[in-house]
């Protein structure tokens, strides 16, 4: 048996780190996934005014700011039960679904694509082949003349004589798994290139609303505090500017490149790589009209979709045995153990602690959380919302629901929930001005604090585009006593535990034929799938109200 280590998985928001045992023809038997960055951010939030807890918990991530600043804001708003203004729910729904929107092609293209895409072998394409090509994928494919390809061979020519590669340094070229033609990873590679500028736009829709982005700062207890901007034409039309080009591209170009990696890694996909235990988790949300919600909540086990029960929030559980904290700590020790001499984590036995996540249990199970989730379980509990956008996927690709359950079938599932999301997010739009058009512009309910009860719990729960979130509050003596969150990569990135458990990264990677074990690209790709975000998985918080301000690290 061989043990191959990759430290620290790059393309990912955060530190991470994978050791996958091999056997002697290359196929992973086990393998253990761990964060290795101690946070511990919800000690921050302890003694604070419950109004701050967005401002703070925001900064869990650069990434998932706007999903931390509602979340942590609707436990406090839980705690009170406090009603808000239905525009201020359309307001943080509008940043919501924008944040969707870029996140999903900033981890396609400039955080996974490169697993795909083989960048020497673009600058040898044809340019008329890979405008014939891109025309498969769609009838009006996204700046597809021969000089934009002629002009993107030209840049990328550029990089290798200055031997600046940036993005590009240290790829696995030329490796046996890379199966797309010159011709397409032309057409990936450019529209790489032109989701650097998508990027920058798509963040303009969230600062519309939410003052700036990364942090944005309009979402307060009670409401929203961007009532000018809703107010404002012009905004709005900004807003909807912005969204009408990011569908453009995202039709164009986004769904296009989905269907065109699906049909040349088609093999891959009807062997079930990169597929994990089938438990799939999602809370659901965002309505669209009375009953309706852009996500169906359910909780499936073992790939059976005949069967989805509902979701029951005192089903969750957390454990700590196999990660690095220590359960009855007196001085609330953070029990990080040491490497062994190899470098390698000391997982040879049931006992050893190996990763500063904790593990998430839904009835004591394992669950995958994210997209692929969310689409399963909307499209199995018929919302009509995205059936056709699956369907037609499905049909394009000439692939079956169960094919979206793998590595590459997570970038559709992204795919799909990316293209109708644009179509929600301009009936979302209309609702709020149909609401101003008859007078409604309330964005916040008045309450008084002072008034409202010394104790109070609260929790929130929610879909982002990573998967679940959900943070929960105690309050006491109005400031803050305990701050806990779950978030989308604390459940896929799970360690086993004591119950021997994988979660979804781990049982991804099991069964994984890598072909050379010197560039185990197989092993980014899986990972790179889920869209792993380690700076929001990995917190502390003791459940008994213990004092969490004082810690002493203890090696074994």
């Amino acid at each position: 048996m061989k043990k191959i280590v990759i430290d620290p998985i790059t393309r990912i928001e955060g530190h991470l780190r994978a050791e996958v045992e091999v056997d002697e023809n290359g196929v992973v038997q086990d393998a253990f996934v761990s964060g290795q960055l101690f946070r511990g951010i919800e000690i921050i939030l302890k003694d604070r005014d419950p109004r701050d807890a967005g401002l703070l918990a925001g900064r869990i991530c650069g990434v998932c700011t706007n999903s931390h600043f509602r979340a942590a804001i609707s436990s406090v708003e839980d705690a009170y039960s406090l009603e808000l203004p239905k525009n201020a729910e359309i307001i943080r729904d509008l940043m919501a679904m924008a944040l969707f929107i870029q996140d999903h092609v900033v981890h396609f293209y400039h955080l996974h694509s490169l697993d795909f895409v083989d960048i020497t072998s673009a600058l040898s394409a044809d340019t008329k082949l890979t405008s014939k090509e891109a025309h498969k994928y769609h009838k009006k494919p996204f700046r597809n003349s021969h000089s934009h390809y002629e002009a993107t061979i030209e840049k990328l020519s550029k990089y290798v004589k200055a031997g600046k590669l940036g993005p590009f340094s240290n790829g696995y070229w030329g490796h046996k798994d890379y199966k797309l033609t010159p011709e397409q990873n032309l057409i990936m590679i450019s529209h790489y290139l032109e989701a650097l500028k998508f990027q920058t736009n798509i963040s303009k829709a969230v600062a519309i609303f939410g003052g700036k982005t990364p942090h944005p700062q309009s979402i307060v207890v009670g409401g929203v505090s961007s009532v000018a901007d809703m107010l404002n034409p012009q905004r709005l039309n900004d807003y909807l500017f912005i969204i009408k080009e990011a569908k453009d591209f995202i039709e164009r170009a986004y769904l296009p490149d989905a269907k065109l990696l699906a049909l040349a890694y088609r093999d891959e996909i009807k062997a079930g790589v990169g597929r994990a235990n089938g438990n799939f988790l999602s809370v659901g949300g965002y309505e669209f009209e009375g009953e309706r919600k852009l996500f169906c909540s359910g909780v499936v086990y073992n790939h059976d979709f005949e069967n989805i029960q509902e979701f029951d929030e005192s089903k969750i559980t957390e454990e700590i045995d196999r990660a690095w904290y220590e359960n009855e700590a007196k001085d609330n020790e953070v029990c990080y153990t040491d490497l062994n001499e190899d470098g390698s984590l000391k997982t040879a036995k049931n006992d050893d602690k190996y990763s500063w996540i904790k593990a998430p249990r839904y009835d004591g199970k394992t669950m995958e959380t994210g997209p692929l989730a969310r689409v399963l379980i909307s499209y199995k509990k018929d919302n009509t919302l995205i059936k056709s956008f699956v369907d037609e996927f499905l049909k394009d690709t000439d692939l079956e629901l169960m094919d979206l359950s793998t590595s590459v079938g997570r970038n559709a599932a992204r795919a799909i929930e990316t293209s109708y999301i644009c179509e929600y997010i301009f009936k979302l739009v209309s609702r709020l001005i149909q609401n101003i058009k008859y007078y409604d512009t309330d964005t916040w309910v008045k309450f008084d604090f002072d008034s409202l009860d010394k104790e109070a719990k609260g929790r929130a729960f929610f879909e982002v585009p990573r998967g679940t979130l959900s943070h929960f509050v105690n309050i006491k003596d109005a400031r803050i006593e305990n701050f806990s969150v779950i978030a989308p990569t604390t459940w896929n990135a799970t360690p086993k535990n004591f119950d021997g458990l994988r979660g979804a990264y781990e049982e991804a990677l099991v069964g994984l034929k890598i072909q050379d074990t010197a560039k185990p690209l197989e092993v980014l790709r899986v990972l790179h799938s889920f869209d792993p975000c380690l700076a929001c998985a990995v917190h502390i918080i003791d459940t008994k109200g213990k004092e969490l301000s004082h810690y002493k690290i203890r090696i074994i």
